[in-house]
Formats: C-alpha cells, structure tokens, sequence
C-alpha cells in the first residue's frame, strides 16, 4: 500500500510530476495492500496455464493442415481428450500446490525486499534484473532436472512430466507436484539476490512460465522472435529432450544452452542435429541423381 493520500504528495516525496505509468499505478494500488498486489501472481499464473496454450491447440485440433509442415514430431497426434485432461491436471496440481505456495511466500518476498511503491523502476533496471533472473534461475534449473533423471528422482518424480514425450503446451507445468514445489526455488533466487520492483517481479514470472510453454509447444516456427536471442533453447531443443523421454541425459536446460554445453550433456542432441543434417543432404544428392537419369532419358527419348 502506498504511504501517500493522493499524488500531490507522492509528487512532494518524489520531488517531481509523476509520468503516465506512475500516475497509473498510484492510482492502481494506492489502496491495496501489499499481500494482495503479490498475490495477482495466483491470477496471472491461472490464465497463462489456460489461456496461452489456447490457440496453438485449437489449430492442432481444428485446423492441422495449417500448422503441420511446423510440428515437430508429426507422426504424432493426441485426441482432444488428451489436452482436455492435461489441463485437468494441471489445475488440480495448480490448486494443491502453486497457489498454496504463492500463499504461504508472501512473508519471504516482503522480507527480501521486493517494493510495491514509487518511483517505478526504469525499462533498463527491469531489463538488467529479468537478465539476472532468467540466468539464475536456468542455472539452478539445470541441476535439478539433471538430477531428476536420476534413477530414483525418475521413477518417484519427473516420469509424470515424461508422460508427454511429444509435448504439447499444456503440459509445461504437467508434473508431480513435488517436481513443481522444487523447481520454484531457482525462481525465487534471482529475486531474491537482485530485489526489484513488484511489477519487474510479475513480469518475471509471467514471462518464466510464457516461455516454458513455447518449449513445450511441440512446434517450431520460423518466424519465432525467441530465435534470435543468445542460446535460447526453444521447442526443437527441448522436444528432443521429450523425445527421448527418461533415458534422455541430453538437453537439460530450461530456457537457455550454455549449461548442457559446458557440461557436455548436448552430445546427444548434436549427434541427432548431425545424422538428420546427413540424411537431409543424401536425399537432395538422390534427388538431384534422380533427376539427372531422368533427363537424361527424356533427351535420349528425344533424340
């Protein structure tokens, strides 16, 4: 809650006007508490699981044809019922485990230091702690995957995220729910090391959660902007991981690469990118053969 009756004072404190965004915000959140402005983050995860999926789906199920020439492991078609009860057990994971942690983690994010009031912070300050935080966070990610394809982590957690090994949007957060209570600790690192802003933390998990199911999504678009940052994973990295499926040590990252470069755990998946480069290159050398015996047949039959 804002420490200012109206913006007159909040502009004494500030010895300035406020700007639009600031002006929005006071008159936003002067009057909630801060407990609520961090508990927006239950909502904001509740419609990304729904609503982000959405559309990829629909055109999976409706309209095939259009997106096919994209999917990754096209062989592969699920029933609606398959998304349908994904979703199910997503929000029956979301309602036993996310929300309640959300809940109970408001006392640790008023203790770090995460601010609800002005100024705002600037688009380079947000920009530089979302960088930490994605780092920090794909970090510890790693490791904890890496370590749940252990035999016991395998057979008692992570199988549940496995079950999908062509994976679909909405089984980014389709998991045990332990697996889903131990991967939220990397997320609150970043945060917690380099406190910002409440809205640079909701953009944070907004932005988090986007990009884990663009991962999952099963398609990989050539358009995507996601392609042009810097050891960004994607669907095709990550798909191959799923594809693979529980004997897979290959591709453990979250959203960036460096980790299974450093640590070796891309040989597989290099190998794969290199036979498939292979087969692509003998099949244009047969066509290219083909289409020479043809045309030779064809003068031939002319002459």
């Amino acid at each position: 809650m804002l420490p200012y009756g109206n913006t007159a004072e909040a502009e004494a404190a500030l010895g300035r006007s406020l700007t639009a965004l600031e002006a929005l915000w006071f008159r936003y959140s002067a009057g909630i508490p801060d407990y609520i402005l961090y508990y927006h983050n239950i909502l904001f995860l509740l419609v990304i699981f729904t609503l982000v999926p959405l559309p990829l789906a629909f055109l999976e199920l409706r309209l095939p044809s259009a997106i096919s020439p994209y999917k990754l492991q096209p062989k592969v078609r699920l029933p609606p019922g398959t998304f349908l009860q994904c979703y199910k057990d997503v929000m029956w994971v979301f309602l036993l485990a996310v929300g309640p942690l959300q809940l109970v983690s408001y006392p640790t994010i008023k203790m770090i230091g995460i601010r609800t009031g002005l100024p705002l912070p600037s688009l380079g300050e947000m920009a530089a702690q979302l960088a930490v935080y994605f780092l920090i966070e794909d970090y510890g990610n790693y490791w904890i995957h890496r370590l749940l394809h252990g035999k016991w982590g395998y057979e008692k957690i992570h199988r549940i995220h496995h079950e999908f090994t062509a994976p679909i949007g909405f089984a980014a957060p389709y998991a045990h729910w332990a697996e889903v209570l131990i991967l939220g600790i990397p997320a609150f690192i970043g945060p917690m090391l380099a406190p910002g802003h409440m809205i640079t933390f909701w953009l944070w998990i907004i932005l988090r959660q986007m990009e884990a199911i663009e991962t999952h999504s099963g398609y990989d678009f050539p358009l995507n902007p996601t392609k042009y940052i810097p050891f960004y994973g994607g669907a095709e990295y990550h798909d191959y991981h799923h594809y693979v499926g529980g004997q897979s040590q290959s591709n453990f990252a979250s959203v960036f690469t460096y980790c299974d470069y450093l640590y070796g755990t891309d040989k597989g998946y290099r190998f794969h990118k290199a036979h498939q480069s292979k087969l692509k290159e003998d099949q244009w050398r047969m066509n290219d053969q083909t289409g020479e015996v043809d045309a030779a047949n064809y003068n031939q039959k002319s002459e």
